[in-house]
């Protein structure tokens, strides 16, 4: 049974939640306190396994008081959020770094896809264990969930990041660039599947699905911009507004309602329904000052 004393140690200020109840650092020596119990839970996840794991445990592994753990951290469970959010930032530095200079769409899609599976590697082993619980619909694990709007906002800009940076973004039809980033985010999740069940050395069935992959949504992406195509991409933009959309805001709602994303960034910060119109004006500002 866990641990429910909650209240933090005298020498922590009351800071704002974060979604699902995760304490906003607001000082050096409180970040410090949430970096190291995150990096505690995470070598004792890999070690013992992470339903062995107790908050317990990892705080006095810590050297916090339960309390402490508690305060940043409102269940074991919003530790994995933690180390989601803090993945998907280092995916996302990794990635722009190394697709610097690369165009081919393809190329910068492989990036990073490949990417992740870099980012993620020294995870697999208790990934499968992650997996259970998020595929739970009303865990805070699960991707569409609020909890997980913050991390699923920052990888959906990656793969804005990878369209806008590319050769091929100008030549797309406006409906289908508008959404591509939803879509390949989706991808990913596809991958990710494939890689929590790969057992294979260093995962690497998971890499060559991605090599192999990756040239065909890159050319399935070109075609979209024929004009034969259009009623495709129309019912393309349907579905992701009719079933996708709807998914992400009715599970911000049941999730916590009006629980505030986190402010680190513009896109983080924004429903995400409307993330995909702030593309869309985007676009149209660069297209208007090219024919200037």
């Amino acid at each position: 049974m866990e641990e429910t004393d909650r209240s933090p140690s005298d020498d922590v200020a009351p800071a704002a939640e974060l979604p699902g109840g995760r304490a906003r650092p607001k000082t050096d020596k409180s970040e410090l306190t949430r970096a190291l119990i995150l990096d505690t839970a995470m070598r004792m996840f890999q070690e013992r396994g992470y339903n062995k794991t107790t908050m317990r445990a990892i705080a006095t592994e810590a050297g916090v008081s339960v309390g402490n753990a508690y305060y940043y951290f409102a269940s074991k469970e919003f530790l994995i959020q933690g180390f989601y959010d803090r993945m998907t930032h280092e995916h996302a530095v990794d990635t722009h770094a190394k697709m610097a200079g690369v165009t081919d769409f393809s190329k910068r899609l492989e990036i990073a896809l490949t990417s992740w599976v870099d980012c993620a590697a020294p995870y697999h082993e208790f990934a499968s264990q992650f997996f259970r619980t998020a595929a739970d619909p009303d865990s805070p694990l699960s991707p569409f969930s609020n909890e997980s709007h913050p991390a699923r906002a920052t990888a959906v800009a990656i793969f804005d990041e990878v369209l806008n940076g590319s050769d091929l973004a100008p030549k797309l039809d406006a409906e289908l660039a508008e959404l591509l980033p939803d879509l390949l985010w989706l991808h990913l999740m596809i991958v990710v599947l494939y890689w929590v069940f790969d057992r294979t050395d260093d995962t690497e069935r998971t890499r060559n699905f991605v090599k192999r992959c990756t040239p065909l949504v890159a050319k399935v992406v070109s075609l979209s911009r024929y004009r034969v195509f259009r009623p495709l991409v129309r019912d393309a933009k349907g579905l992701i507004h009719d079933f996708i959309l709807p998914t992400f805001i009715s599970s911000q709602k049941s999730s916590g309602g009006g629980a505030e994303a986190p402010q680190d960034t513009a896109t983080a910060a924004e429903p995400v329904a409307k993330v995909p119109a702030k593309r869309a004006a985007k676009r149209a500002a660069k297209k208007a000052s090219r024919a200037q």
